[in-house]
């Protein structure tokens, strides 16, 4: 059973419930199961070992913050090379995921979706109860699955610190 944080987030003027902890650094990120573009379950972690991974947490991609962050890291992702996996993570469902990528001209990163089970949200302690969104967050995990860089942001309108994000990816990746 997950924690609930009433009162934890604010949705506009309203105050939410987030279920599920936040996070320490330095320590094994849990494991979850999302759904990709074909409506199968995915277990990205496992299926990415021993590369460093990036979890972007969205509350959805048709959102001007959502597009701009994540068409950034799809920019990025390039100079990060093939030692380096991003994945966008919302609520969105996975046609409108794959839809979204399309006009967009994203291919770098992997959207996956958690509408089906949000285990993805309770584990890391950004699914927002009341809306059945995800809190925009950002994790980073070195290739042994350790955390390594955790940001929440205080609001559903505020970007990353893209810089600090993606120097933690590089600073993980093997010499």
């Amino acid at each position: 059973m997950s924690v609930e944080r009433p009162g934890a987030i604010r949705f506009g003027d309203r105050p939410m419930t987030l279920v599920g902890a936040d996070l320490p650094l330095d320590r094994q990120a849990p494991p979850f199961s999302v759904m990709d573009g074909e409506w199968q379950l995915r277990q990205p972690l496992e299926e990415s070992e021993g590369k460093v991974r990036i979890l972007l947490s969205l509350p959805s991609l048709d959102t001007e913050v959502c597009d701009r962050e994540t068409r950034r890291f799809n920019q990025e992702a390039a100079a990060l090379g093939d030692g380096v996996r991003i994945f966008a993570i919302s609520m969105d469902l996975p046609f409108a995921q794959r839809r979204w990528c399309a006009a967009a001209g994203v291919e770098r990163i992997t959207t996956l979706s958690d509408h089906l089970h949000a285990e993805f949200g309770m584990h890391y302690g950004c699914l927002i109860k009341e809306v059945r969104l995800l809190r925009r967050a950002v994790f980073v995990v070195d290739p042994t699955g350790r955390l390594i860089y955790i940001e929440y942001l205080p609001s559903l309108g505020d970007e990353p610190q893209y810089g600090a994000v993606l120097e933690a990816a590089r600073r993980a990746l093997p010499s």
